[in-house]
């Protein structure tokens, strides 16, 4: 049996997004307090105006730390912090990889935990969608190698000899109804998003790839997959296609729904 990647520890990126709060609190405080005296002689009322928007803001991003705190604890996300939760690790990835690198975290690490927070946000907000408006995209890498069929275009090309898992899938995408595209790269993969568009995607990539591409996508939601490269990276990669079918399976709606 085909060894998986570990799972990730979502609590390496929820400390991660923690410090980057503390950062970015730090960061408005002195902003506010080396501006002060200069706001003070153009008008008097200036520096408090400036200093409630900076509390406001710090306010509203420790709000979304809390509710992704809760939400990564089992606590259901109230309607009106969905939206800013996910927001949320989005805009403070980029911080949260630099504090990683400080402390000795490998960015794949990182981005594993990333992956697997957003996950569970999406999931937490209880998103489901038509089969017809989910698409589901995986890099060409899963493809075997030394196969002749150009699966990019179409991916009923695909001859279901069993080499790769391609085959798999798109055997899944005709039971379920979800479409189903094999892309080369990040630009072919959003302007295939931008065809479709779809109102939920699922990716299958490494933690790179997947990571930038829940980022392109926002605010459109996105479960990502992480692929298993026994042979290393983009080369003769593979699925668990029983965990893509578990991860579209919380997308759809269901018959009684």
């Amino acid at each position: 049996m085909m060894k998986g990647i570990e799972r990730p520890r979502k609590r390496l990126f929820v400390a991660l997004l923690l410090l980057s709060f503390c950062c970015m609190a730090f960061l408005a405080y002195a902003v506010w307090r080396v501006s002060y005296l200069g706001l003070m002689e153009i008008n008097e009322y200036l520096p408090a105006i400036l200093g409630l928007v900076f509390a406001a803001a710090v306010f509203l991003l420790g709000l979304g730390i809390v509710s992704l705190v809760g939400a990564i604890a089992g606590m259901p996300l109230f309607g009106f912090l969905q939206r800013q939760t996910y927001a949320l690790i989005n805009v403070l990835f980029p911080m949260a990889v630099m504090i990683g690198r400080v402390f000795g975290f490998r960015r794949r690490k990182i981005e594993r935990s990333f992956i697997e927070v957003s996950n569970q946000i999406i999931h937490q907000r209880h998103i489901r969608v038509p089969a017809d408006k989910l698409l589901v995209v995986t890099p060409h890498c899963l493809q075997l190698a030394t196969c002749p069929h150009k699966i990019t275009r179409d991916p009923h090309n695909c001859k279901h000899c069993g080499g790769c898992d391609i085959g798999a899938l798109v055997d899944l995408a005709d039971e379920m109804g979800f479409h189903f595209f094999i892309v080369t790269g990040g630009t072919l993969a959003r302007q295939t998003v931008k065809k479709i568009r779809p109102k939920a995607v699922l990716a299958i990539a490494c933690e790179r790839d997947l990571t930038s591409g829940i980022q392109d996508v926002y605010p459109l939601p996105a479960v990502g997959v992480l692929n298993i490269r026994p042979n290393g990276p983009c080369f003769n990669t593979h699925v668990d296609v029983e965990q893509v079918r578990s991860e579209i399976e919380k997308f759809l709606i269901k018959k009684d729904e």
